[in-house]
């Protein structure tokens, strides 16, 4: 292994366990509270929590057994599943993170119809969608043995060996990026661009009456009136940061290994097969990013952790000090000696009642 597969294989790690760990503790959060139990974008939450852990577990690993040996790891059947939940897996969360979107915008842009438009039975049929447009693509590549060990990204991925089939395998892996990356982004922009819209309206009526008690509020004190004006900002740049994440951190974890797919597919540009394994690397990324984007970083996952440390904390004093008067009393029982009695009242002495 030269320094950059050393490098490649040390990021791989790093990135298994930061995604085990977060969304370990997403899933925590949502069989600890009822509250995220009862929202219906926790279905969608626990769907793509899901996702990354199995990519987390199956795929990841053996990505650093293909960059450590140029091999498919566990035989050619082995890989052939991987690579087909590889893409299951992948479409999956990109149709999740699709889901939560629209899930957004109805709550934001139509709040009085929410609870009608956005059910129980409306996410489990949005689900059911999700899952049967996933697993269309990876049951007609296994079936025209188009998955396979690709040394390009050191993975069980769509992979096509034969010669004749490259028209036909070109034209699949367009419409899969097409059905799958193209379709999410498009869905990603026009409903996180549309909450941006409302969310900037309110941010102007909000302004508007900030202004206008400022200007009523002679004698206010310029501390509290810079207060108010910083405010005003935050509350501007709030909703921007938040879509800009959402949809950034999509296009940079999926779309350079989708560019990279179909460059090669051209065979125009050689593709390095360092850069074939970091745009894998990136891809492997969304499964780190989600628990923080859509889960951990929000205020009902923070309470619901905070409240979880302080049940353990509270359990652990309790043992501790039942730990202690267990000891204390064994002591007693064993040393009876050592236990001294407690002096007599003052009123007492000698054996005499003072008067």
């Amino acid at each position: 292994m030269n320094i950059w597969e050393v490098i490649l294989a040390f990021l791989i790690v790093v990135l298994i366990l930061v995604s085990l760990l977060s969304n370990v503790l997403v899933l925590i959060c949502f069989l600890y509270s009822a509250d995220i139990r009862k929202q219906v974008p926790g279905l969608f939450i626990l769907n793509l929590t899901f996702c990354n852990l199995l990519m987390t577990v199956l795929n990841m690993p053996l990505t650093l057994a293909g960059i450590i040996y140029k091999k498919p790891p566990g035989g050619d059947q082995l890989c052939h599943i991987v690579g087909f939940l590889e893409t299951f897996l992948t479409t999956n969360s990109m149709l999740s993170m699709a889901a939560l979107s629209i899930d957004r915008w109805i709550a934001v842009v139509f709040p009085l119809n929410y609870h009608s438009k956005m059910r129980y039975k409306d996410a489990a049929l949005i689900l059911s969608y999700t899952w049967l447009h996933s697993v269309s693509f990876p049951i007609v590549a296994t079936s025209l043995s188009w998955v396979g060990f690709h040394h390009l990204y050191a993975s069980c991925t769509l992979y096509n060996k034969r010669l004749e089939d490259r028209t036909q395998f070109m034209i699949f892996t367009g419409v899969f990026h097409s059905l799958s990356f193209l379709l999410s982004l498009i869905v990603l922009c026009f409903t996180y661009l549309k909450v941006l819209k409302v969310a900037r309206f309110h941010c102007k009526r909000i302004d508007v009456i900030t202004m206008q008690t400022l200007v009523l509020l002679v004698d206010i004190h310029p501390s509290v009136r810079e207060r108010c004006l910083e405010e005003q900002r935050r509350r501007r740049q709030r909703a921007t940061k938040k879509i800009s994440t959402f949809i950034g951190t999509f296009i940079l974890c999926f779309a350079p290994y989708v560019i990279t797919r179909l460059i090669e597919l051209s065979s125009i540009v050689p593709i390095n097969a360092h850069w074939g394994v970091i745009s894998k690397c990136l891809a492997y990324s969304k499964a780190v990013s989600d628990p923080f984007v859509y889960s951990l970083l929000r205020h009902q996952y923070k309470k619901t952790w905070k409240d979880i440390i302080n049940k353990m904390l509270k359990r652990s004093s309790i043992n501790s000090s039942a730990l202690t008067s267990e000891s204390q009393s064994r002591n007693i029982l064993q040393f009876p000696g050592l236990v001294q009695s407690p002096p007599p009242p003052k009123w007492v002495s000698g054996g005499s009642v003072q008067t």
